[in-house]
């Protein structure tokens, strides 16, 4: 992969996804975009690039974004979200919805290990939620949906007694059982994309997604995410992870790394 592509593949990246690909990540895309290349019929990468470049087409664009896309995670990632989540939010919320279905949004879910672990969790504390899970990439997506994991996968992150309670076994896969998926409606969508309904959440999870947004368009992230929470609802980041500069939407609750609520700032700017 020559530099001039590289470059293009970071105005891709950032254009399309609002995610930024570093200089010292060029071999890692390489590496990545050569199963990409040979599932869409090309020799080389440097071949399925020039087709790019020549003629962009959006069904090979967003093939490559969504192979150069960090899809890292396990389940209950960051446990102690999970259990402010289960023994303080979601008893607090469900009281105050009045027995109406506590909504979850998971925002950038990858291959749904986040998404599964809230309905575990809705489980546990005996809250009815509704929950969104959403990605940009259509391939982790589908390994969502069929909520199957390999016992590697099942075990990083799940005590064997919540597993066993959880997933069903078939051959060498472990499966989601019914109650979990009746509560998770998994689909595509872009951070960057400003909402076009007036749907909201109580609770959103957008956790170890924005630290690769590309600066320019994080804020635009952090206040599409707004607009999607209520007034009273609660954002989850990963644990290091702050709006910083990026946004006046959001401040931090004192004590609890990673957890924010609106900023007033924007519950006056909702008013």
């Amino acid at each position: 992969m020559s530099p001039d592509d590289f470059d293009r593949l970071q105005s891709l990246m950032a254009s399309r996804a609002g995610f930024r690909l570093t200089r010292d990540r060029m071999k890692l895309a390489e590496h990545r975009l050569g199963p990409v290349a040979r599932r869409e019929g090309f020799e080389t990468v440097d071949a399925m690039l020039a087709a790019l470049w020549a003629k962009p087409v959006a069904g090979l664009g967003w093939a490559v974004i969504e192979s150069l896309l960090n899809p890292e995670t396990w389940f209950r990632r960051d446990r102690v979200s999970f259990d402010t989540l289960g023994k303080e939010l979601l008893p607090a919320l469900g009281k105050a919805r009045g027995g109406h279905p506590v909504k979850i949004w998971s925002a950038g879910c990858s291959t749904g290990q986040e998404a599964w672990s809230l309905a575990i969790a809705a489980q546990e504390a005996g809250v009815a939620v509704e929950i969104v899970a959403t990605d940009l990439s259509q391939r982790a997506l589908e390994k969502a949906r069929s909520g199957a994991y390999t016992g590697f996968e099942i075990q990083r992150g799940l005590k064997a007694e919540t597993m066993l309670r959880c997933f069903d076994q078939a051959e060498d896969a472990w499966i989601a059982r019914a109650e979990l998926r009746a509560m998770v409606h998994f689909a595509r969508a872009n951070l960057v994309d400003a909402p076009t309904d007036a749907h909201q959440f109580d609770i959103i999870f957008c956790r170890h997604v924005l630290g690769d947004a590309d600066p320019a368009r994080r804020g635009e992230m952090f206040d599409n995410l707004e607009r999607r929470l209520v007034d009273d609802g609660c954002l989850f980041l990963g644990p290091d992870e702050q709006p910083d500069g990026d946004s006046i939407a959001f401040r931090p609750v004192a004590g609890r790394k990673g957890l924010f609520v609106k900023s007033p700032a924007a519950l006056r700017r909702a008013a």
